[in-house]
């Protein structure tokens, strides 16, 4: 195999890449251009965790290269600082602090002056998780818990809603995570994150996701009454099986108005095994907070009459390729990847385990419920029921 040589990307070269990482394009795909592999794309794009950084510029007050050219020609016909200055409509101390840090009289060149300027220039600030422990404690307690840097920065404007100095955005404590320069929140809480990426994933990147198949009398989500749709009322449900290793499952539900999770152990992923356990799980419900289940077009649930006729809860099945119908629930199922990564074996998770989990996820503020968690807005639908 023929040997390539190190590729020394060009600023122009580089441009393209962010930009191409910034519309969503893989590291695969950005390498095949360059013809190079994605370790090789990853090594530009991971000193600043993928968060493209910001362009330098001069300050519009800094001394220019023509300026100091100047000062140079200047030196070389023995003029005093202040003619120079007088020159140049600048500040005597200003000329001569310029000469002073820049090897003085005999050794003064222009061009190192101005490169040195520009490398001395380059003095990120302290964020402002540097300049408060209390703030960086309390940010980094709430990641070990699993919570979302955007969930911390809700949940810290309510706590403290009259303190600035006790609050910061999301996107700060994300980037005090991923460009480790910053020194400021230690890399292992990236284990924390619902992804555990190393670097960050533009907005716009996508999974590509199949569908499933054909369910005998399915009702369409389109007939789904309008009231489910726009959450006015609670009770309707969305649901999922995820899958482990070793052919193990569980049942994943999500109540679309509050964003009350419940987990359900499934022994297999046959339609009996699934079935008679979401029937289980809907007894431990009132009926009013339990009227409807909305499930994508997955075999499991085939046998969903019987599932209807022991719990008299109407199903709706989604249209082919669209999670999105069940937002929610999708989301849901981002979460749990923090606490059952991908290759987990969820048999040996017990129902009680499952339900402590579920606690968890239900504890947590949530922007959409304006940082109120799942738990308080279902214990209300609870209350006015009873």
């Amino acid at each position: 195999m023929a040997y390539r040589s190190r590729i020394k990307y060009t600023t122009k070269q580089k441009k393209y890449m962010w930009d191409r990482w910034l519309k969503g394009d893989s590291l695969k795909d950005i390498g095949r251009y360059f013809d190079r592999p994605s370790s090789s794309i990853y090594g530009q794009l991971s000193p600043t965790g993928g968060i493209r950084p910001p362009d330098r510029k001069r300050s519009r007050l800094a001394l220019t290269l023509a300026e100091r050219e100047e000062i140079s020609r200047s030196i070389v016909g023995g003029l005093s600082i202040r003619t120079i200055a007088s020159r140049l409509d600048r500040s005597p101390s200003t000329i001569s602090r310029e000469i002073k840090r820049n090897e003085g009289y005999k050794r003064y060149r222009a061009t190192s002056a101005d490169q040195a300027a520009w490398n001395r220039s380059c003095r990120p600030k302290l964020c402002k998780l540097a300049r408060s422990r209390t703030l960086r404690l309390n940010v980094a307690k709430k990641l070990k818990e699993h919570w979302s840097p955007q969930q911390i920065a809700g949940w810290l404007r309510r706590e403290y809603p009259q303190e600035e100095q006790h609050q910061v955005s999301h996107e700060i404590i994300y980037r005090s995570l991923f460009v480790q320069a910053r020194g400021v929140l230690k890399k292992e809480l990236l284990q924390h994150l619902r992804t555990k990426r190393t670097i960050r994933r533009s907005k716009h990147a996508t999974l590509k996701k199949s569908g499933l198949g054909k369910i005998k009398d399915a009702v369409s989500i389109s007939e789904r009454p309008a009231s489910v749709e726009d959450r006015a009322v609670p009770g309707h449900w969305e649901g999922d099986l995820i899958a482990g290793s070793k052919n193990s499952y569980m049942a994943t539900l999500v109540e679309r108005q509050t964003r009350y999770v419940m987990l359900v152990k499934v022994k297999n992923k046959d339609t009996e095994s699934v079935v008679t356990a979401l029937i289980k799980q809907s007894k431990k419900l009132p009926r009013e907070l339990y009227k409807s289940l909305t499930w994508d077009r997955g075999k499991e649930l085939a046998d969903h009459k019987r599932f209807s006729l022991a719990t008299n809860i109407d199903v709706y099945f989604c249209d082919p390729r669209s999670p999105w119908q069940r937002g929610s629930n999708e989301n849901t199922n981002r979460l749990l990847r923090q606490y059952f990564p991908k290759g987990t074996d969820l048999s040996v998770h017990s129902q009680a385990q499952l339900n402590r989990v579920a606690r968890q996820l239900n504890e947590r503020p949530r922007k959409t419920l304006d940082f109120r968690t799942p738990a308080y807005r279902f214990n209300q639908c609870v209350a006015s029921t009873s």
